[in-house]
């Protein structure tokens, strides 16, 4: 009797050896049916598997099998190269036991990231609507080669994700563009979506990972952090309860953006800034750091950061300067980060909705930024007019702009939301008009003999009223710096 439970022992941990040899290949949310990889580049397939194990690869596009070897605790990653544009594809994955990922397409894949205003679905908030959505919902068709990863929601219920630690992996999945999952995916980031595929007629897919309310600092990495001795990161070694994830340090990172830089993307877009409206100065130099350390992480190049400007909101009211200020830095941001371009919003603010009902300018003009800047489209306009130099003569100023070649207008009319100010730094609603004489813009007041100092639309909430010929209006700026 003891003779043979003793081989029946035996025999169970033979079977758990050749188990523990042979285990079921396990991949991380990313890597699934229905996504997209980067097209015509070197993309990275990783996952866990049995401990020292032979891992093959398949790819059914170039029809081979590349082959690696897990490490002592079963980690994987090896890299494969991808075709031009096209689909559907498979991939079969084996230690083993194989796992076949299906309906794969490959084309231009973009990281969707920031706060509420990127987070908002396409069938809206809570008694917050979008405008138009609903139609564009209903119109979304599954053999349009647009697929969509979100870790923000799962079947229309939020997913909360944040963690002390770096993590390996996180809740997501990729998703067909039926109207279903259209509702429940990022309205700024599926209007992007939308507008490259049908002008580059091949397959777009979007990650989409954000959290409403979050400061940038939760979203960076803790080596892009911790030069900034202002910034406490004490609560990340300790065992305190992270009670405000969107305003603690690194948490969001950890579990929103560290399980996916192995994926390969072709750029960021990035709408997030509200939430860093009272430490403004500070913004200034975290969302340089934040963008190194992800081009670092993803060890693809600088790939295109295009992002975002809040709109006017009154926040503490609408003559208030504060949310003016962060856009001022904002627009100082894109000129220092290398390969990065802003979208302007300044005319789809609402004095009192946080939420700018109008999505679809939103994605549209940042796929004009990727469409021109990135893929080299040319004969439209992608960058909104911004201040560059400013001539005195008598009493007036003259502006002058960049990305204005042919002029800012509307011509013949008074334009509004101009202040001037003389030598006492007091500053004055100005007239401003473009002037049919000289064609230029132009900005006085009778209250001002010696002007020194202009201010366009430098408030909480205003509305534009100066545009350049695209439509596009011109981003907010003061060339003074008291």
């Amino acid at each position: 009797m003891i003779k043979k439970a003793g081989k029946t022992i035996a025999l169970a941990l033979l079977l758990l050896s050749a188990g523990s040899l042979h285990a079921k290949v396990k991949l991380p949310s990313i890597l699934g049916d229905n996504m997209v990889l980067q097209q015509k580049t070197e993309v990275k397939l990783w996952g866990w598997a049995g401990e020292n194990s032979k891992v093959k690869v398949y790819t059914s596009w170039n029809k081979q099998t590349s082959v690696t070897t897990s490490d002592s605790k079963g980690n994987w990653l090896l890299q494969v190269n991808t075709a031009g544009a096209g689909g559907p594809y498979e991939i079969v994955i084996s230690d083993g036991e194989e796992v076949a990922l299906k309906n794969i397409l490959i084309g231009e894949v973009w990281f969707c990231s920031g706060q509420s205003n990127m987070e908002m679905p396409m069938k809206g908030f809570d008694r917050q609507p979008l405008k138009g959505a609903n139609n564009v919902i209903a119109k979304a068709k599954p053999n349009v080669p647009i697929r969509m990863f979100t870790t923000d929601s799962r079947e229309g219920n939020w997913v909360r994700q944040f963690n002390k630690k770096p993590q390996v992996d996180c809740q997501g999945q990729w998703l067909e563009n039926s109207p279903e999952n259209v509702a429940n995916i990022s309205a700024a980031a599926y209007y992007f979506a939308r507008y490259i595929q049908d002008v580059l007629d091949i397959p777009v897919g979007i990650i989409v990972s954000s959290s409403g309310g979050s400061m940038v600092e939760s979203w960076m990495s803790r080596d892009a952090i911790e030069p900034f001795k202002e910034i406490n990161l004490s609560i990340l070694d300790d065992t305190a309860k992270i009670k405000n994830p969107n305003s603690t340090p690194c948490v969001l990172y950890h579990a929103k953006i560290a399980p996916l830089t192995n994926f390969s993307i072709k750029g960021f877009l990035w709408y997030q800034g509200e939430s860093n409206r009272k430490n403004a100065d500070l913004y200034a130099k975290l969302m340089p750091a934040f963008v190194s350390a992800l081009r670092t992480k993803w060890a693809i190049g600088d790939f295109p950061f295009y992002f975002v400007q809040i709109a006017p909101f009154n926040y503490e009211g609408a003559e208030g300067t504060s949310a003016a200020h962060l856009r001022e830095i904002q627009l100082q941001n894109m000129k220092e980060i290398p390969n990065s371009g802003m979208v302007v919003t300044m005319d789809i603010g609402h004095p009192v909705f946080i939420h700018p009902v109008d999505k679809e300018t939103v994605g549209e003009r940042l796929a004009l930024w990727a469409l021109g800047a990135t893929y080299g489209r040319k004969g439209f306009v992608y960058a909104a007019p911004v201040y560059h130099s400013m001539e005195k003569k008598g009493q007036k100023i003259y502006l002058n702009f960049e990305h204005a070649e042919h002029g800012i207008c509307p011509m013949w009319t008074d334009l509004k939301g101009f202040e001037i100010a003389g030598p006492d730094s007091l500053f004055h609603a100005a007239k401003a008009e473009i002037e049919t004489s000289t064609t230029r813009l132009a900005v006085s007041s009778d209250k001002v003999k010696d002007p020194i100092a202009v201010r366009y639309a430098y408030k909480n909430y205003i509305e534009p009223s100066i545009f350049g010929l695209s439509g596009i209006p011109v981003a907010p700026f003061r060339t003074d710096n008291w």
